[in-house]
């Protein structure tokens, strides 16, 4: 043979020779952790991975949630002298209702969404002034402001107050981005502050501060994205800081719950019964709870186990491990509308985007942060997973939203149109003609 002499060794390519001829296949070191760091780097970064979070992770933070629903609220329900599942059933069919809603959200074009916002917001105002008409609005919990609407239902205007200002807000901002209004402060601040503190108004004559807090930081989260100085901002925020200090001081109610911020006995009138109780039912759940139904502080022993306090049912009974569960879905609704809002092009999406998820997350660790007794209990659900109708629709509609905004990026609307059926498409080369026979299409010049 040419080339090599006999009994030569054979040749062996540079990169055998350098690695000793054994070492071409072998991975370099820290090529596993690194190929995996790389997958899960693209696997982010596809086109559908905010679609697909958003959709999966609510739907798995609202079916959780019922089953966390019927188990807080069974014991509650039998010493009311109802069926063990009433609370369950009415919150699945909220779940539902909301569903639709969610899915309706998700395929409305932006344009009626932005068509949406204002009656949307002209009728939850009004709905919140019919709170205050004696007759009409009733108090729940030293709240006035539930409308009923006959039998076992009734509704909470102020929590469409959250979505109303997020529509409007978003229409509002991107208006005058558009017309390049943004850079003076009036514009900036008018309408939308008075706006936002005419709905801040209803809600505080119901007393509802909770509520109130969340939708001022909803108003902030607008501010921010829009680019306000921190000058602006700052002044804003210290006048907001300044109404919630006089309403807090002046409420001993509200007063109250600041004194049983991390609390670790009942206090000489049993004031902070709540609060130790939540902390008694988190820490006895261990690493894995005590099984899913064998929670020992529902059973009279914590109020509002199945609305406020049912983050505190879940650690008893499905432990740390469950917990954590709660809180990775939640951040992983909280990232994929960030990266919504972060990818647009349209400044109503990003405004849109950015007020849902302010509202979803802050809302979420003030309920958790309850709980957990570093805040103070301010009477807020945990979205999608607390007990509670009116919170679960306009929040489903609102995941909704996202989903529509996650749709219309080019790049996702490109991938959905790729995976549709083969049949529906030309891709398929076929035209059905019946049930029965399809017919092949012929190629362009036969005859």
């Amino acid at each position: 043979m040419r080339g090599r002499a006999p009994g030569a060794a054979p040749h062996k390519p540079p990169a055998a020779r350098r690695s000793g001829g054994s070492g071409a296949s072998r991975a370099p070191r820290g090529g596993g952790p690194r190929r995996l760091y790389e997958q899960l780097r693209r696997t982010w970064d596809r086109p559908l991975t905010a679609y697909y979070l958003i959709l999966g992770s609510a739907l798995l933070i609202a079916v959780l949630g019922l089953v966390m629903v019927y188990s807080a609220s069974m014991i509650y329900a039998l010493e009311k002298s109802l069926p063990a599942a009433y609370f369950f059933r009415k919150q699945f069919l909220a779940v539902v209702i909301g569903g639709g809603l969610m899915l309706l959200a998700a395929r409305m074009p932006l344009k009626l969404h932005r068509a949406l916002s204002y009656p949307l917001l002209v009728v939850t105002v009004a709905l919140m002034a019919l709170v205050q008409v004696p007759g009409i609005g009733h108090s729940v919990n030293g709240n006035q402001n539930w409308i009923y609407l006959g039998g076992p239902f009734q509704l909470q205007p102020s929590e469409f107050a959250k979505l109303a200002l997020v529509l409007w807000g978003a229409d509002l901002l991107a208006r005058k981005q558009d017309k390049r209004l943004l850079a003076q402060w009036k514009h900036l601040l008018v309408p939308l502050v008075p706006g936002a503190f005419m709905l801040l108004g209803l809600i505080m004559l119901g007393g509802d501060m909770g509520t109130a807090i969340i939708l001022t930081a909803v108003l902030f989260g607008l501010l921010w994205l829009a680019g306000a100085p921190t000058r602006l901002f700052g002044g804003v925020l210290g006048v907001a800081v300044l109404i919630g200090f006089t309403l807090i001081k002046t409420s001993e109610n509200r007063l109250s719950r600041f004194s049983c911020v991390g609390a670790v006995d009942l206090g000489p009138e049993g004031e902070c019964w709540q609060a130790v109780h939540g902390i008694y039912a988190l820490a006895s759940g261990g690493w894995f709870g005590s099984g899913l139904g064998a929670s020992v502080e529902k059973w009279g022993q914590l109020p509002e186990a199945h609305t406020d306090f049912i983050f505190a049912v879940t650690g008893e009974e499905l432990g740390l491990a469950g917990t954590l569960s709660v809180l990775a879905l939640f951040a992983a609704l909280g990232y994929a509308g960030i990266r919504v809002a972060g990818r647009t092009e349209d400044p109503f999406v990003r405004y849109a985007a950015g007020g849902v998820i302010t509202w979803i997350m802050v809302q979420a660790v003030i309920n958790i942060g309850a709980v957990l007794g570093l805040l103070p209990i301010a009477g807020v659900p945990l979205p999608l997973f607390s007990y509670g109708g009116s919170a679960v629709l306009p929040t489903m509609f609102a995941v909704g939203l996202l989903i529509a905004f996650a749709r219309e990026d080019p790049a996702a609307k490109a991938a959905l149109a790729m995976r549709q059926p083969v049949f529906r498409g030309k891709r398929a080369g076929v035209r059905w003609k019946s049930m029965r026979r399809r017919v092949k299409k012929r190629p362009s010049g036969e005859r």
